[in-house]
């Protein structure tokens, strides 16, 4: 009786800090012509030439398309096929985003953050005690894969997580063999699995293991997020998928976004596809299956690589941003918040013109002399299946290139959508 009060307890806390109506009235996106955005259509129609052209050339299987500014979408178009069936791609077909999760959940980690729950610079073990004393990898063996360890110098905090600063490593995608060798042995889930796997377990057994760098240090791509994603569970008392369901997906009305698809959306997944020869196949079971998202025990939430979703979800949740954290009459954040969020986080460990944030990459000013990708404050991501998302705060755009092919492709889409999207613009 005690433990369902307890429950109960917790869910109405949860409940009750649940997203707060907003002063502001945001409308969901919705289509309008170019010209009453300041898009030209005829400019606009080079995107289209580039996406045909390359189905055509067989470099590509299938691509979906949106670019949208002030809030409005002025093309959402379809290419090829979603399959090794050659079923027609449409709009509304759902693609595995991965890394593109991480911003999602970056953007829970802060939505609790702002209930005053903890600070960014509290040490991850103060939630998660297995973390309490990291070490750091010293020497390793490479006949037998034994290793020794120094302790770091610090602490692992929720900001360092959040900005790949932690020092962990990502298993199987790790630019350093040792690191992979180290994550198998340990039984690690790094992306994505079909099996009976809880990120609580995984988590915890990556606690145990050695560090690349003291924290804070470098920047090296991490399962952080996949921690973080664990670590809501812990602070907000209910698990991850449910949290991200109630208190982001549903009042943004991102209906097709889930870790696991139900039923009535499964047919609309798009196979990864590579290619053999001139054909366009599905791709075989590796380290993982690609129908996690439909198949298998569907309990792991991964915070880093997890979910699938359409492109006009995926540009909802990044209007939201431009928009200073408001949607649909909902406040997700606060943009005071937004501004912490698209800070440099990582001082000068970058220097490509862009510098990372607390999720997302954000171009500077020598990213934006550059040319091709964006204004200053523009940030982006993309995922592991290839996709690509950007979107322009100054000038109120959107771009998203939604595709899923794994293994060598003649791709050069990424940066010319991106650099085709810029020219469009006609005010």
């Amino acid at each position: 009786m005690k433990l369902l009060v307890t429950s109960v307890l917790v869910l109405l806390t949860f409940y009750a800090n649940g997203q707060t109506k907003s002063i502001q009235q945001s409308p969901l996106l919705s289509e309008a012509q170019p010209e009453s955005v300041g898009i030209s259509p005829q400019r606009l129609a080079r995107i289209d030439e580039m996406c045909q052209t390359v189905i055509e050339s067989g470099d590509l299987p299938g691509i979906v398309t949106l670019v949208a500014r002030r809030g409005k979408i002025v093309s959402l178009k379809a290419y090829g096929v979603a399959n090794e069936d050659g079923e027609k791609m449409r709009t509304d077909h759902i693609f595995r985003i991965a890394s593109q999760s991480k911003a999602i959940t970056s953007t829970a980690v802060m939505m609790l953050w702002e209930e005053g729950k903890f600070r960014l610079d509290d040490p991850i073990s103060k939630y998660i005690p297995e973390f309490k004393e990291p070490t750091v990898l010293a020497t390793f063996n490479e006949n037998d894969h034994t290793y020794t360890t120094k302790p770091a110098d610090k602490e692992i905090t929720i900001r360092h997580l959040l900005t790949h600063t932690s020092g962990l490593g990502y298993g199987v995608i790790d630019g350093d063999q040792r690191f992979k060798t180290i994550y198998e042995k340990a039984g690690i889930t790094d992306l994505f699995t079909t099996k009976a796997i809880t990120i609580e377990q995984s988590v915890k057994k990556l606690a145990s293991l050695p560090l690349h760098h003291n924290p804070g240090d470098k920047f090296t791509y991490s399962e952080g997020l996949d921690v973080l994603g664990y670590f809501i569970e812990v602070i907000s008392g209910v698990p991850f998928d449910e949290f991200l369901r109630t208190r982001l997906f549903n009042p943004l009305e991102m209906n097709d976004t889930w870790f696991y698809l139900p039923d009535n959306k499964a047919h609309r997944l798009v196979e990864v596809l590579t290619k053999e020869g001139d054909h366009w196949q599905k791709y075989p079971v590796t380290f993982y299956d690609t129908d996690y998202p439909i198949t298998g025990a569907k309990t792991f939430f991964s915070g880093g690589a997890g979910l699938s979703s359409t492109a006009k979800d995926y540009a909802t949740f990044l209007q939201m941003y431009l928009n200073g954290g408001e949607l649909n009459g909902v406040r997700i954040l606060s943009r005071t918040t937004i501004k912490s969020i698209m800070a440099n986080q990582i001082g000068d460990l970058w220097g490509d013109g862009a510098y990372y944030g607390l999720a997302f990459a954000v171009i500077d000013q020598n990213g934006q002399n550059q040319g091709g990708r964006g204004s200053i404050g523009t940030f982006d991501w993309g995922g592991y299946f290839n996709t690509q998302y950007f979107a322009d705060p100054e000038e109120q755009i959107i771009g998203i290139m939604m595709k899923q092919t794994q293994g060598p492709v003649n791709d050069q889409t990424a940066w010319k959508f991106r650099q085709l999207v810029g020219q469009t613009v006609d005010d």
